[in-house]
């Protein structure tokens, strides 16, 4: 909430610092950088990790789903049902997660449900623990009457509690987390928890955290911190790394990493400061991460202004075009940026920002795109939160020679507030729709994401064994887009080594369910056998659900594993 407390570095920020003026303070090294990337070297499957939001969904049509479709949304943070939280100088609640849960699982994204926003008030008005239970009763019972919302990942019990939590009325923070997290286990035994949500990342809080949680049988399933500084991204590398410490040296086995606030208020709106945050999250293992919310609800976290896109909206959908796997980057400077390297259509996307003047970009690893290749420059512009921009703004087009698997792009008149995209393509033979999505690149609820050199792109989703409700489902939803209106053929890849047939169930935008049949394979994990089914799409954008488990189907039988579909 914008009357948040700012929890910034004491250290000063040497580039990429708002001034009071909206201007940037120069770089210290202002051009003559190089950013490299390195195609062949696999970091991990495309996720979109950093594509997420705090109260970044509202009901109706803000933001309208055509606007979220091309983000490929990973995840957010929403008010719990019945949230009465007046954000921002907002004059009624907004953004009730169940309201919007059709809305955010239609986008492709999970969310968690932010408890303490139950309460008007930020900073929150403890009144009772009488009173706090009885609320999180009320919250778990609407959620789980839900029974056909899915793609609640979280139950997040309170919101930087090392300031916001009433030590003096309610007693120790660490002592009202067991209390709250028993409770909700004993009316949810299912629904993630997540926690605890400082405001900044502190090794001696986390210590005192952890070791109290694992005393009493309350570590949380999903660890939950803010990197809200003017120069937080600068500082992931070792905050993960300290995490993972103070982990292993509790023996808590590894949990997976959200950041489910980012970026302070004079810098949420820059685009090169964007591409920051994605290159450190997908480098360090984040697994989500969502844009913080100091403005306006539902506008995508001012990625929309009125509903039409601002410059900073097509740094995100540039970031959603990505597919296959994030490949590895080395910042030269302040010169930052993320890639993906989509083998299936030899595409290699990089998003990069942060410096001015004449800079360069080396992609290594090209020798499967040819001899030659297609290199398309676009910039973003930098129009702020409340002015448009319909398209981003083209910059250079060209052929280039690859010389000994490499091109060096020069870069020339970066504006250090600017983001990027890259383009490297073939010279010919690029498709002009994308035809085949990997499953690890997906939706994936309540199963897993795996390796395998037998896999399409090397990655595959297993475990996809959960039926029992809406809360443990399991499913993967492709979000696909199509040329045309028609029925296509829909090739699945999949693995089934239970020695007989297995059935998933799939539907499309929400159709009737068919029954797909997958025939015993000779190993998990080992791929190379598929099926084929038809589908019904729309031409744009379309939700494909492939289920062993979801709301309104009976259920899947025997167990099988994703590797990708192709639609044709």
């Amino acid at each position: 909430m914008r009357t948040r407390r700012t929890a910034a570095s004491a250290a000063a920020l040497t580039v990429l610092t708002v001034l009071a003026t909206g201007t940037l303070s120069a770089p210290a090294h202002a051009a003559g950088n190089t950013l490299t990337v390195n195609v062949g070297t696999t970091v991990r499957p495309v996720t979109h990790v950093a594509a997420g939001g705090l109260y970044a969904v509202n009901t109706g049509n803000n933001p309208p789903l055509s606007m979220m479709y091309p983000l490929r949304l990973n995840h957010l943070t929403q008010p719990p049902p019945g949230g009465q939280q007046l954000g921002n100088g907002a004059t009624q609640p907004c953004c009730d997660g169940l309201q919007v849960a059709g809305k955010v699982t239609s986008g492709g994204a999970q969310q968690f449900y932010r408890m303490p926003d139950i309460y008007p008030n930020f900073p929150y008005k403890w009144v009772s623990w009488a009173d706090w239970e009885s609320k999180v009763r009320t919250m778990v019972q609407a959620r789980l009457a839900a029974t056909g919302t899915t793609n609640v990942d979280g139950w997040e019990l309170w919101n930087e509690p090392d300031w916001t939590w009433n030590t003096a009325a309610a007693g120790s923070f660490n002592a009202g987390w067991t209390r709250t997290y028993q409770l909700i286990r004993s009316l949810d035994t299912v629904t993630p928890i997540v926690g605890p949500s400082h405001s900044i990342y502190s090794h001696s809080w986390m210590v005192d955290f952890l070791t109290n949680a694992k005393n009493t049988g309350t570590v949380p399933d999903v660890i939950v911190w803010h990197e809200l500084g003017d120069d937080s991204y600068l500082n992931v590398q070792a905050h993960v790394a300290d995490y993972r410490a103070i982990e292993t040296s509790l023996g808590i086995s590894p949990r997976p990493i959200s950041i489910n606030e980012y970026a302070s208020p004079s810098q949420v709106d820059i685009p090169s400061v964007a591409v920051h945050y994605m290159a450190v999250f997908e480098r360090h293992g984040i697994r989500d991460a969502e844009r913080a919310y100091w403005y306006e609800a539902g506008t995508l976290n001012g990625l929309l202004h009125n509903n039409a896109p601002t410059s900073s909206y097509w740094t995100y959908k540039w970031y959603g075009d990505m597919a296959g796997n994030i490949v590895q980057t080395v910042p030269g400077s302040w010169l930052e940026g993320v890639a993906a390297y989509d083998s299936t259509r030899k595409i290699v996307n990089v998003v990069l920002g942060g410096d001015s003047g004449n800079n360069t970009v080396k992609v290594n690893g090209l020798s499967a795109l040819g001899t030659q290749v297609r290199v398309t420059l676009t910039r973003s512009g930098t129009t702020g939160r409340t002015t448009n921009q319909s398209a981003p703004i083209a910059v250079t087009t060209g052929t280039y020679n690859v010389v000994n698997g490499s091109i060096s792009v020069a870069v020339n008149g970066m504006n250090a507030l600017d983001s990027y995209q890259l383009l490297v393509t073939p010279v010919s033979g690029v498709p002009t729709w994308q035809q085949r999505y990997e499953a690890e690149n997906a939706t994936v609820v309540n199963a897993n994401r795996f390796s395998s050199a037998s896999a399409s792109s090397g990655g595959y989703v297993g475990q996809i064994d959960g039926s029992a409700d809406m809360r443990a489902a399991s499913f993967v939803d492709f979000l696909v887009n199509v040329p045309q209106t028609r029925s296509y053929t829909m090739n699945i890849g999949y693995a089934n080594a239970t020695g007989a047939n297995a059935t998933q169930g799939l539907a499309a935008n929400g159709s009737a369910w068919s029954t797909v049949t997958y025939p015993p394979t000779g190993a998990w994990g080992s791929f190379g056998a598929s099926v084929n089914a038809t589908v019904n799409l729309t031409a744009g954008w379309n939700t494909i659900r492939l289920a062993k488990g979801s709301p309104y189907f009976a259920g899947g039988t025997g167990y099988a594993e994703l590797d990708a579909i192709t639609l044709s």
